[in-house]
């Protein structure tokens, strides 16, 4: 699996994109960041109260919902304005966020005594959606899957 290089629009959306305040964990601020340079429309992101579901076994497991699944075919596919919902979660979508989360987690920025779910209520343009994660248990299968990650990236 090869990263993607951003294009020059990306880059300088980027370059121009709001920073989030010092209290945002990084890993939000990483998300929003990449998301919003990959959609290219300025894209917030709230951390929100999620149950905690049973652990994935050796691998984290994103929830994005329809509302961010068709978001992203639709800004990627060249779309301005999204219309119906997505029938399924892009492929691209879920390698973007765990490449990430992987980043993320082997720089350190994520501590070790976490939630085993975290969930996001996303905001861009006129489209409000959420998106989950839920981390494997035990934590340490983490670092193993990230770099794994970042080798076949």
């Amino acid at each position: 699996m090869q990263l993607l290089e951003l294009t020059p629009a990306e880059l300088a959306f980027l370059k121009t994109a709001p920073v989030a305040s010092a209290r945002t964990p990084r890993l939000t601020q990483r998300l929003a960041s990449v998301l919003s340079a990959r959609l290219r429309l300025p894209v917030a992101l709230h951390a929100v109260l999620t149950p905690e579901p049973a652990p994935p076994e050796s691998a984290p497991v994103w929830r994005p919902d329809a509302a961010l699944a068709s978001l992203w075919l639709t800004r990627r596919l060249g779309g301005r304005h999204v219309s119906g919902m997505a029938p399924f979660v892009p492929h691209t979508l879920i390698r973007t966020l765990n490449e990430v989360l992987a980043e993320c987690w082997l720089d350190g920025s994520v501590p070790d005594a976490l939630p085993g779910a975290w969930a996001w209520q996303l905001t861009a343009d006129r489209t409000q959606a959420r998106l989950a994660v839920q981390l494997p248990h035990p934590l340490s299968a983490m670092t193993n899957w990230a770099r794994g990650v970042i080798r076949h990236a």
